[in-house]
Parts: structure tokens; sequence; C-alpha cells
């Protein structure tokens, strides 16, 4: 008889190699046919909602690492939550207007001022919806479930009309106003920038002081004296119409190889090294505060018959400079609410281009920082240039086109912070975190944000429901907003740019101001965090399967600027709270060095290329492995190592599966309270690895998860049970109380193992669920996540004790190995007694089957160990096992061949190979 055909061994089709390039796809098919997402909240329908809203990532462009950590991290939650028995749709966002379609479009050829502003506009459109789709069949291919058949996209006409009502909402409110005041304006994108589309970079810039002469001191400075100034920005000299000073600061006049010089005392020595003057010929004459130099004039250094005049301001610090503030409230904005309060004119002779206008007089036709030589030359050769040297700085750049912008005086609209700023702060205070400087973060940006620019120099976007009279009143009510807002709902807002102002108002409108009739419409269209901030609005409350506020916003750590921002601005200034009751976000993913991945550097990663070559559960797995709060590290060594865990967990299922394949929940399994203690010990364990887990996705924890997965499934099943149960699966008899007593165990836990990782390996959770025996569900993604017992602290603590023991004996059969006492360990007979340490004896004397327990042939307890090994629970002596190898179990037993026909096989084996025949 060939013995092996008696053992049970694991039988299973669950493929070893998860190949899941090409599997996956067709695990997606099968969601789609059989509609796994409309089903899983069917299921759900009618319970308490969780709605994560969709943060809308921009239609132009391949996905990038960021986009699928997002948008995984994501799927993972929505997942869980509906695994948990809450009803989570998830509508994925688009946010579609901007520059970059633009300059995308000019990329491709399109001559923008060949066709009509509707029919560039179009282009836009159909560009925006083609990278849409792209981005959608990515998004997918992730795993990423959700409605992407009904995505909200913001240049839907329901949802522009949505956003035309808010913003009117916020005007009739008068949280909208005109005004010309400086803002952040690229001129290579010819467009004014909000806050959050600012990023810094080194710039090196000229560094000069300028001295200006008095004109009249007031009887407190000399007429003969200068104020220093000192600037980065040469270019803004010609707008200069002050000097600004602080009021409480105290200011020295001093005489400097015969010439006077006025600068702050605190600043002197500063301004000494760099003028290199010699400090033995530094005199003070007089010193005056601040406030006594209020409103002495000093004459522009260049621009004959404009006075200086010197101001108040409390931005004035001791940080750097001289004290002695330039002060142009056409480039600046503290020079510009200074300038308010002294009725200085704002002056701004620069183009949407950045070239300098007729009005800059001799610097006609120079683009602005390429003026920064004339005007300096021009200050030497007026004898006003102290000093001119090059520094490198930190300077505002536009995070699209990432070059240098500027700070510009021009027409634009405003969004109040001022009027909403507590309210939005009081509602910051409401909201949840995960982490404490989430909220500290926002919270300084709503507290230091300055007014909202939200109009933009474009043609992509949403118009900005604005009208003049003929007298240039600005006609801006609720009756003329909601008007263009349907007429937006009903055709698009291309309507707005193809009739003319008359026909966008409402039929028989009139204006004192417009005797005429005639009125025009405004140019401008809406800053896109105006767009995406609407959402809450134009999504949360429009949808019917949705609701306002959401439960959870989660994106990247730069929308606390972006989206974050503008999300709870209009949301407080319109319905007076947060859209969201929990704020979450995510670091950025740089390389394997931590270093920001390029082209040029070579150390790009993107989620296709991990797709293709190890699988969309790869990539996914990745994510649950980092601490996703911070940057992120990705490599191909780093996607080899997640592979590679991947693996573990795939054979460690498979062999579970194998192990499983004749057991019938519903006729095998054993009670709880009459499985062997071994199997209570391991389904307690799990249990308490199970509550965990569930712990941790409820705290959106998901490295915890990747980390106790690994450790569970290596430790506590590798290492232990799986390989003690070799002995008990393969050997004993199939319907054995001991057999079926582990698989009730095994049974349980790669069902709700199954389970726990349904949200991070999609694919292959449910690819494993398929080829599990007796489940009803049709996929695990219709499943609840486990109902939790109560854990058995007793037994745990135990059989934790007899796990450490259990490595003293392994160590000890390593050292006997070394020593070539045995081979494997069912080559050796192990003998534990006690020591000055702990009393093995006795505790010992709680287990049976301990040579199972121990995998070795044979085991004995003894109170004193002759010739043995004391390790830290007892003495421990290896031997090689007495008797002979059993061919059928390979553990040698004494009793060998005490029975005639199978003489070649230990007594248990006998037994059931005899009832076999």
């Amino acid at each position: 008889m060939d013995y092996k055909d008696t053992l049970l061994m694991p039988k299973t089709d669950f493929p070893m190699r998860g190949g899941l390039p090409n599997k996956e796809p067709k695990i997606q098919e099968e969601w789609d046919k059989k509609d796994i997402y409309q089903k899983s909240l069917n299921k759900n329908k009618g319970n308490s909602s969780y709605i994560l809203h969709d943060g809308p990532p921009y239609a132009n462009g391949s996905l990038h690492m960021g986009h699928a950590l997002n948008k995984i991290l994501k799927d993972i939650i929505t997942r869980y939550k509906t695994m948990r028995g809450y009803y989570t749709p998830y509508v994925p966002g688009w946010d579609t207007h901007g520059l970059p379609i633009e300059q995308a479009l000019t990329k491709k050829g399109v001559k923008r001022k060949e066709m009509s502003v509707s029919e560039f506009r179009e282009k836009c459109k159909a560009f925006a919806l083609d990278q849409i789709e792209q981005q959608k069949k990515d998004f997918k291919r992730l795993g990423v479930s959700g409605d992407f058949k009904q995505p909200y996209i913001t240049l839907e006409p329901e949802y522009e009309a949505a956003q035309l009502r808010l913003f009117g909402e916020m005007a009739n409110k008068g949280l909208i106003y005109k005004g010309k005041k400086p803002v952040y304006w690229s001129p290579s994108s010819e467009s004014s920038l909000a806050e959050a589309e600012i990023e810094y970079h080194d710039k090196r810039s000229p560094s000069i002081f300028v001295a200006f002469d008095v004109k009249d001191g007031k009887n407190v400075v000399d007429d003969d004296a200068k104020f220093i100034i000192w600037t980065t920005t040469p270019w803004t000299l010609p707008s200069n119409v002050a000097i600004t000073v602080h009021p409480e600061l105290t200011y020295g006049e001093y005489l400097v190889n015969g010439e006077k010089y006025v600068i702050g005392q605190d600043l002197v020595d500063d301004v000494a090294e760099s003028l290199e003057w010699d400090k033995d010929d530094i005199e003070l004459v007089k010193s005056f505060s601040g406030k006594e130099i209020e409103y002495v004039e000093t004459a522009h250094p260049f621009i004959e018959d404009r006075v200086s005049l010197v101001i108040n301001g409390s931005h004035v610090t001791t940080d750097a400079g001289t004290g002695c503030v330039h002060t142009a409230p056409g480039h600046g904005e503290d020079d510009y609410i200074v300038g308010t309060q002294y009725n200085l004119p704002v002056i701004s002779p620069v183009n949407d281009k950045g070239v300098f206008t007729e009005e800059a007089d001799q610097f006609e036709g120079m683009f602005y920082d390429k003026a920064n030589k004339p005007i300096t030359d021009l200050l030497k050769e007026k004898g006003a240039l102290l000093k001119l040297e090059f520094i490198t700085h930190s300077y505002p750049h536009d995070w699209r086109t990432k070059k240098p912008v500027i700070f510009r005086a021009t027409p634009q609209w405003f969004a109040s912070i001022d009027q909403v700023r507590q309210d939005i702060l009081d509602a910051i205070d409401e909201t949840k975190f995960k982490v404490e400087w989430g909220k500290t973060r926002i919270y300084n940006m709503i507290r230091d944000r300055g007014e909202w620019v939200i109009s933009r120099q474009r043609v992509w976007g949403v118009p900005l429901p604005v009208f003049y009279a003929e007298n240039g009143d600005i006609i801006m009510t609720e009756e003329t907003v909601n008007h263009v807002a349907d007429l937006v709902e009903e055709h698009g807002s291309n309507v707005w740019f193809e009739r003319e102002a008359k026909e966008l108002l409402p039929e028989g409108f009139t204006h004192e101001g417009s005797p005429n009739g005639e009125f025009t419409k405004e140019t401008d269209i809406m800053d896109v965090w105006f767009d995406s901030g609407s959402s809450h609005r134009a999504v949360l409350e429009q949808r019917p399967e949705l609701s306002y506020p959401a439960d959870l916003y989660l994106e990247g750590s730069d929308q606390y600027r972006g989206w974050f921002n503008s999300s709870i601005t209009t949301s407080v200034a319109t319905r007076g709270r947060s859209p969201y009751k929990m704020l979450l976000s995510h670091g950025f993913v740089m390389d394997g060095e931590g270093k920001k991945m390029s082209k040029s550097l070579g150390n790009v990663i993107v989620p296709e290329q991990i797709v293709k070559q190890k699988g969309a559960d790869i990539a996914r797995l990745w994510v649950s492995s980092v601490d996703y709060l911070a940057d992120a590290r990705i490599s191909d060594e780093i996607i080899k190592q997640t592979a590679d865990v991947y693996r573990k967990i795939r054979n460690t299922l498979r062999f579970m599966l194998g192990n499983v394949n004749d057991f019938n929940p519903n006729t095998d399994a054993i009670n709880e309270s009459e499985l062997l203690e071994v199997d209570r010990y391991i389904l307690n364990r799990f249990r308490e690895f199970m509550l965990s887990t569930i712990e941790n996705y409820d705290n959106y924890d998901y490295l915890n998860i990747y980390q106790e997965v690994q450790n569970f499934i290596n430790v506590e099943l590798s290492n232990f049970y799986l390989d003690y149960g070799k002995d008990i699966l393969y050997i004993e008899e199939q319907n054995s109380h001991k057999r079926r007593s582990m698989q009730t165990v095994l049974y349980e836990i790669v069902v709700n193992m199954t389970k726990l990782l349904a949200p991070i390996l999609v694919h292959t959770a449910d690819e494993v669920w398929s080829y599990i025996p007796h489940v009803e569900e049709e996929s695990v993604h219709l499943t609840d996540m486990p109902e939790v017992k109560s854990v058995d602290q007793e037994i745990i603590d135990k059989w934790d004790t007899f796990m450490k023991l259990r490595d003293d004996v392994n160590r000890a059969l390593e050292t006997a190995r070394n020593e070539k006492v045995i081979g494997k360990s069912l080559e050796a007979k192990v003998i534990v007694g006690n020591n000055e340490h702990f009393k093995a004896a006795d505790f010992l004397q709680q287990f049976n089957d301990l040579q199972q327990l121990f995998i070795t042939s044979q085991a004995e307890v003894k109170d004193n160990v002759d010739g043995a090994t004391s390790y830290a629970h007892g003495d421990i002596k290896v031997e090689h096992a007495h008797g002979e190898k059993c061919q059928r179990c390979w553990n040698y037993s004494e009793k060998l061949g005490s029975i005639g026909e199978f003489s070649e096989l230990c007594p248990r084996c006998q037994q059931v190979v005899e009832t076999l025949i």
C-alpha cells in the first residue's frame, strides 16, 4: 500500500501564484456584471449612512502615485464602512475648469484667437471629458468602487447652476464685492491667483539700499537728512508713494561721512555692516519715535514732484532691512492696507503680462523683472543707490507654471473672509481631526487668511454672474443671479458667452443707471477653488443618495489651503456650518530615499506600472503599509517587499483553504466548549486580532493592520498553529474530534480573515471567497465584518506562557540540530523539567499531546532533568527519539511493528489505515 494515498493532504484549486495583472480585470468584469456596488448599497439601504465626499482631482493627465494613495485610502474606508452595515454611497468627482486645460489645448496646437470664446470652451470641455474617461478607467483598475456611471463633474450644468446660486447667497449677505487691491498676479498665466495657488521656490533677486531725501522734516528731522529703505524688488519703486515706520520703534538720525541718514536704532549695526560704514565714523545726531516723524515728507528718488510720505504702520519689524519700509500700495498687501489709512494713491503701472505701461514713463514696454537693472542704474545716476548686491531667497511662484508671481493692484472680485472668519474658526473647533496638527494647520490658515480673490481673467470656467449698468453700477441681485443660474442649468454656462447681456437678464429688467436699456456683463470667471468649494451644495445637497454635511473629507495635506479651505468658507458663509464632520489628510508620495519624484532623476513610479507588473492589490497593500499621515515612500524595492508580504498572506490563505476542503461547517463544526484547548487558544488569539483590526479600521490606522496581519500570520499561524496542525490535519482519521476541532477554527479564521482583508486586498479577498466551501454570499464585498465575541483572557494568558516555553524548546532543538543530535524535529525526544526560574514540570501537567505541540516524536516531563540546559522557562534536554520511524506520519515510535499487516506504522496510523480498508 502507498501510505501517501491514506493521508488527507490539502486540496484546493485556489492557485498559489496570484497572476494579479491578468486576473484582476476579470474579477472587475464580474463585479460590473453582477452590479456588486449597487447590491452592496441595497444591502444597507435604510441603515445609518456614512458619506465620504470625494475631493475632485483635476481632469488633466495620467494618474500619479498621489492619486493612487488618495483613492485607495478612500476605497478602503468606504468598503469597510459598507461591511460594517453603513449605507455608503461613494460618488467620485472631477474638477474640470481652469488654466491647465487651456494650456494643454494650446500645446496641442489649438489657436485660441482664431475662434470664438464659446468654440474654445467647447474644445476645453471635450478635452476635460476625455481626460475624465481615462482617469475613471485607471481608478477602477485600482479596484476603486463607486458610482462611476454618474460621477459629479464641475462643468455639468446642474453643478454650475448650484455654484452660481451659492455665489448669489454670499452676495446677498454682502460677502462678495469688487475692489482694486494688490493680489497675487501671475504674468505667466496672465491671471490673478489665490493663496492656495502659490508655492515658494528660491529666486535670485537684487538687494538694494536706497536713500530718499527729506523735503520737509516737520521740525523733527533735519531737512538735509535722508531716509534709507531696503528692498529686493527695485521694479516696484516707480509705484512708491510712502515710507512706513513703526510708531513705537526708536529711530536715529546718524551722521556718516558727512551725510545724515535716518534708520531704526535697533538696526544700525546691521545697516553699517551692509553699507560698510566704519563704526567709528557713525555719530548719532538725534533720536525720535516713529510716531514723531509721521507725515515727514521725502522726495521720490527719481520721479520729480512726487512726495513719499512717512507714515506709521504696525507691520514694520526689525527682523531685517532698515526699519524704514518702501511702500507701494499697488504692489503689496500690507502696503495697501496702511496706504488706505492715509488715502495714498494705488499705483500699479504693470499690465497683465507683467510689462510696464506708459504710466511707468521711461520703463514702458519692459518686463518687470528686466526693469530691475535700468531702475538701479537710474538710482545710481541720481546718487540714491547706496548698495547693490544679489541674494537668493524664498519667493512666491505660480504652482502651475512654476514661474514667479508679483503683487499687482487690479480690479478683482473678492469674497470677504473677515465677516465670517470667527464663524469658520468656530466650525473648525466643532470638526473632528485624527491628529491635532491638522486642526492647527487649517485653523491658523483661516485665522491669517486675507480676502479671497475669486475672479480670474480666463475664459474656461464658470462666469461671474454680474452685470453693469450704463453708468457703471454693479448689478448683482438675487433676481439676476438666480435667473442666470436657471439659464445655465438649462443650457450650460456657455450661454453666458453666447448671449448678450440683455438676453441674460430677466425679461423686462430695468435699472435707473441704464436709461437706454444698455447693459454689459462681467468677463472674468470664478476661481476654480470656488468651483470645487461649492461641491457640498452642488453634490452633497443635490444627490438624493448623499447627505450634508459629509462624514469625512480626505485629501492631500496641500488641501488645507485649497479644497478644505474653500469648502468650509462657502459652507459656513451660506449654511453656518462646516461641510464635513471630520477632516483627514495624507502626505505626498516620495521615492525610496524620501526625495520628490521627477523624470530628470529617473525615480518616478506610476500606478499603471505597478498594476501592469504586480497588480492593483500590491498597490493597495502598499497603501496600507505606509504611515499616510506623513509623506509616503515608494520604490521598486519597496514594491518588491510588499509583493513578498502579499505572497505570504496568499499562501497562508491557500493552506487554510486546502485544509478545510472536506469541512462542512453546518455538519462538521465542533461546539466551542468541546474544542481542544489549543484550538480555543488560537481562536481567542484570532478574536483578539479581529478586535484590534476592527478598532484600527475605525481609527483609520491601516499601517497597524498591515503589521498585525503579518504578525498573526507569521507568529500565530505559520510558526506554530499551521505547522503543529499538519500532524493532525494530514494524519488523523477524517472525522476525528481532534481534526474537526482544528478545522472548525481554521474555517472561522479563513472566512473572517478574508472579510478583514477585503477592504484592502479587494480582488484577492473576493478570489479567496469564491474558493471557501459553504459560504452563501456571491462576493465577500456583500458580507459584513465579523461580529467578535468576548475574548477568553485566561486561556490566552495560560497559552502565552506555554508559547514562551515552546520558544525555549525550539532553541534547544536548534542547538541539537547544530550538534547533529537530530535532523528534523520529528527525530527528537524533548525532556522538560523545573529550574530556579520556572516550574515547567508543574505547568506542563495542564497540557496534552506535548509531542505534537513541540512537533517532536516524544516529549517527557520530569521534576529534574539530568544533563539539561537551563532556559528561562525550564531545564530542557533533547535526545534522538527512541524507536523507529513510522512510514506514514514520520513520527518515531517504540511500538512500531507490533501489529502484523501494517508493521511499518505506529499504532495511531495503523488504526487510521484500518478504517480505510
